[in-house]
C-alpha cells in the first residue's frame, strides 16, 4: 500500500509542481524549491516540530518556548506547508528557530533530510498524517509524537474507509497526544493502538498573545465588530448584517479579516461595490486617519488579527457560516470578548462548552443581524459573556505542561 501511495503522490507532485512554484512570490521561490526537495540547513542536533499553517504554528508557540528553555543546546526546526505559516513562524517562533518548508512526502528526500538535521524527536502538530514522513522517521530511529491531535467526524469517516492503511501509518507514531476524549475515540476507531493514545488537552488554550492593542485600531471610537478568518461568501453576509445595524449604533465599525491573503483584493472589490466607505489596513499609518469616515477596515495583513480582537465589542468567527469546521475562537476568548459563531464549528468541539455557559452564541446566516443587534443592545450581557469566555480560556490552559512532560520522557537519552 505504501508503494501505491508513493506512486500516486509522486505523480501528483509532478503535475502540481510548476503551478505551486509559480504561485509563490519570487522572493520565496528558491527557498520553497530547495527545501521541498530536501535541501535543509545542516544542524548538529535538533528537535523538529511540524505545523502546517498559521493556526497550527500559533498553537505550537507555547510548546516551542518551553522546548527552547528545556533544551537550549538543541536547534528547533519548525516546518510548515503554507507561505502564511512560514511568515508567522519567522515572526513569532523563539530566537534561533530554523523555519523551513516541509519537504515532499517522498522517502528518499525525507531520509536525506533526517540524516542531515538529525532530529532527536519529530513532533507533529494536530493531525498532519504524512505516511512517508512518519515511516521514514521511525525507520531512522526517531521518536514520533503527535501533539494537540484532533480529528473531525468528517475526516474520521474518510479515514475509516482506508483503516487497513491508516492502522499501518499509525504504527509509526509512538504516542498520540489528543485534545479531547472525542478526538481520541475517533482516532482509535480508525485503527490507532489504544495504549498509545493520551488526552493532553488543547495547546491553543496556552497561546501567548500580546496584551497590546495596535495603535491604529486603539483609536477607533464606538463599538467594533471584528470578523476573523472569513471565507468566501461570509464577508458579504457579515457586511450586510453590519449595514443593517449601523444606523442604530452610532460610530459602529467593522473589521473584516479574510483567512487567505490571496482574497484581499476580491474582498476589497466587494466592499467597494456596495458603496461602503472603507480603508485597507496596509494603507494605514499611525491610526488617526482610520476614524475619518471609514466604517469598515479590511485587515489585509498577516499575523495581526489576534491583537485586533483586543478592541472588539463582538467577535464573529469565520468559516462557520459558509464554510465547514469553523476557525479558532480562542483568540477573542483570551481577550474576554463575546463570540458569535455560525452553525459550522465542527473542528472545535470545545465550543459547546462556550455555548452552554453563555460565552458564545450560535446562530445561522439569517439571524446574524438580529443577534448582533440583541447583543449590542445589552452591554451587561456582552460583558458577562466576555468574562465567561476568558474564564473558560484560563481554566483550560495547561496542555503545554502535559505535552512537555511527555516529550521529556522521550528526550532523556537522546
Amino acid at each position: 500500500m505504501f508503494l501505491i501511495y508513493s506512486f500516486i503522490y509522486t505523480i501528483a507532485v509532478l503535475f502540481l509542481f510548476l503551478p505551486e512554484y509559480l504561485k509563490r512570490p519570487v522572493a520565496l521561490r528558491g527557498k520553497w524549491l530547495w527545501e521541498k526537495l530536501g535541501t535543509l540547513p545542516s544542524v548538529k542536533a535538533s528537535i523538529w516540530v511540524h505545523a502546517v499553517s498559521v493556526g497550527e504554528v500559533n498553537a505550537s508557540l507555547p510548546l516551542l518556548n518551553r522546548l527552547k528553555s528545556a533544551y537550549p543546546d538543541r536547534t528547533l526546526i519548525l516546518s510548515t506547508i503554507t507561505d502564511t505559516g512560514q511568515k508567522v513562524a519567522r515572526d513569532k517562533s523563539p530566537e534561533g528557530t530554523v523555519v523551513v518548508y516541509l519537504p515532499f512526502d517522498i522517502g528518499v528526500i525525507l531520509k536525506h533530510c533526517f540524516n542531515k538535521v538529525r532530529p532527536g524527536i519529530l513532533i507533529i502538530m494536530e493531525t498532519e498524517l504524512w505516511p512517508n514522513l512518519l515511516r521514514t522517521a521511525a525507520g531512522s530511529n526517531i521518536p514520533v509524537l503527535m501533539i494537540n491531535g484532533r480529528i473531525s467526524e468528517k475526516s474520521s469517516i474518510g479515514y475509516r474507509k482506508i483503516s487497513f492503511f491508516m492502522k499501518r501509518v499509525f504504527s509509526f507514531v509512538d504516542k498520540f497526544g489528543m485534545q479531547s476524549n472525542l478526538d481520541a475515540g475517533r482516532l482509535i476507531s480508525i485503527g490507532a493502538d489504544k495504549q498509545k493514545v493520551l488526552i493532553l488537552g488543547n495547546l491553543k488554550f496556552d497561546m501567548q498573545l500580546s496584551d497590546k492593542v495596535p495603535d491604529w485600531i486603539g483609536q477607533l471610537n464606538g463599538p467594533v465588530i471584528v470578523a476573523g478568518s472569513t471565507h468566501k461568501g461570509e464577508e458579504e453576509l457579515i457586511l450586510s448584517a453590519f449595514l443593517e445595524n449601523i444606523n442604530r449604533f452610532p460610530g459602529l465599525k467593522l473589521v473584516i479579516a479574510p483567512r487567505r491573503p490571496e482574497r484581499f483584493w476580491e474582498v476589497a472589490d466587494m466592499i467597494a461595490s456596495k458603496g461602503v466607505p472603507f480603508v485597507r489596513r496596509s494603507a494605514i499609518g499611525g491610526g488617526s486617519e482610520v476614524a475619518a469616515g471609514a466604517n469598515v477596515i479590511l485587515l489585509d495583513t498577516v499575523g495581526e488579527l489576534s491583537a485586533v480582537y483586543g478592541i472588539a465589542s463582538l467577535a464573529i468567527i469565520g468559516k462557520s457560516f459558509t464554510g465547514t469546521g469553523g476557525q479558532n475562537p480562542l483568540e477573542p476568548a483570551y481577550w474576554g470578548r463575546p463570540i458569535i459563531c455560525g452553525p459550522h464549528m465542527e473542528n472545535f468541539p470545545f465550543i459547546e462548552e462556550f455555548y452552554s455557559e453563555g460565552a458564545a452564541f450560535k446562530t445561522d446566516p439569517q439571524r446574524l443581524s438580529s443577534i448582533i443587534r440583541e447583543l449590542l443592545d445589552a452591554p451587561d450581557k456582552m460583558k458577562a459573556a466576555g468574562n465567561k469566555a476568558r474564564e473558560i480560556f484560563n481554566r483550560n490552559a495547561d496542555a503545554a505542561d502535559r505535552a512537555i512532560k511527555l516529550i521529556n520522557g522521550y528526550m532523556k537519552n537522546r
